[in-house]
């Protein structure tokens, strides 16, 4: 059973947002926020009202069932009455749940994805740029938009690291899950012996943070200029325009080195860190809301193995939903992936929704 107290908080801010919007005395700012409110609970406000009303009906079809004074039929329709009100209330229930779920705001937003090959040395370089073809062809396919910050190539063609932002409709709420350790089994191709090895990268996908999610202060953040060493890029600068940006009060460090210009340099720095800094602040909120309990989606966390690739198997699996596919090809050509997010989705909606008592 849902608290009674949660329930009725329900209708009393209803009946409030009715009043505020009938007021005429607030801003078209505030008009706005108001009125999307009060049409999300105008959707619930019906189960709502039926949920506390439960308790009072079932009462009044019990009297007319078992007062031996009704007439048969009367009390057949109270019988069938009764067990459409339990029925429903069920539903309602449910629905009041999902209603009452934390909203993440964060949800429709563009992502910022850092892919780093982990440990595994050139296997693992080769297994992150396996990783981001991966999202290129989840991008195309979905017809969202993929723009390279930064890229770190290493000698075997694979990648050191590159952060990429993609944008498009609720991408973050899409990618989200893919935060932590991707772990790779193989056999590479320089292995004689034929021996499977296996290497990992590291995946973090952040919601792009715009200028009204965070705002920096100057005093906050240090700049320092130097002469970029030309890793991720054709050729090495030859002027000071790679920059650093220190954001004091967190540590938060980004290097940025790609273009030939330092302002181009700052702005994508600047991008990256803000959506950083953004997410720290975020994960800050999340782990004083659930310190008491352990998600079993994970904490997104890029330390903790989140999935295993077995190329000799042909399978992928999620370790945080128990959830294998053989079908590990079809999966990298990015054929099967709203399938995973899906199935991740739907349990961290269950883990919530299990919260919620």
């Amino acid at each position: 059973m849902l608290p009674q107290d949660k329930v009725q908080h329900l209708i009393d801010r209803h009946l409030k947002l009715e009043k505020e919007l009938s007021s005429g005395e607030i801003d078209k700012k505030k008009y706005a926020e108001i009125s999307k409110e009060y049409s999300d609970l105008n959707d619930i406000i019906k189960q709502v009202k039926e949920y506390l009303n439960y308790q009072k009906d079932t009462e009044e079809l019990d009297i007319i069932i078992n007062d031996k004074n009704s007439d048969p039929e009367m009390k057949e329709f109270a019988s069938n009455e009764l067990e459409n009100l339990k029925n429903n209330h069920q539903i309602n229930e449910k629905k009041i749940k999902l209603f009452l779920l934390p909203k993440d705001l964060a949800d429709s937003k563009n992502a910022i994805i850092e892919i780093r090959a982990g440990t595994g040395g050139l296997e693992a370089s080769l297994f992150a740029s396996d990783l981001y073809k991966m999202y290129e062809k989840v991008s195309q396919k979905k017809e969202w938009i993929i723009e390279v910050i930064s890229i770190s190539k290493s000698e075997a063609g694979g990648l050191k690291e590159i952060i990429a932002l993609i944008k498009g409709k609720n991408i973050y709420s899409a990618l989200k899950y893919e935060s932590g350790v991707h772990r790779v089994q193989r056999v590479p191709d320089t292995e004689t012996q034929g021996r499977v090895h296996t290497s990992a990268a590291t995946v973090a996908v952040l919601p792009e943070a715009e200028d009204l999610d965070i705002k920096l202060d100057e005093k906050d953040i240090r700049i320092d200029v130097f002469r970029s060493s030309g890793p991720g890029g054709q050729s090495v600068n030859t002027t000071d325009s790679a920059v650093r940006i220190t954001h004091l009060p967190t540590g938060i460090v980004v290097s940025q080195q790609d273009e030939k210009s330092q302002i181009r340099n700052k702005e994508k720095g600047l991008k990256i860190l803000k959506s950083r800094i953004y997410d720290f602040e975020r994960q800050k909120i999340d782990q004083e809301r659930s310190k008491d309990r352990k998600n079993k989606i994970g904490s997104g966390d890029r330390s903790e193995r989140i999935r295993t690739y077995n190329f000799p198997q042909g399978r992928v699996t999620d370790h945080r939903i128990n959830l294998t596919f053989h079908k590990l090809d079809e999966f990298m050509e990015g054929e099967i992936f709203d399938e995973m997010i899906e199935n991740l989705s739907l349990q961290a909606q269950k883990d919530q929704l299990s919260n919620i008592s």
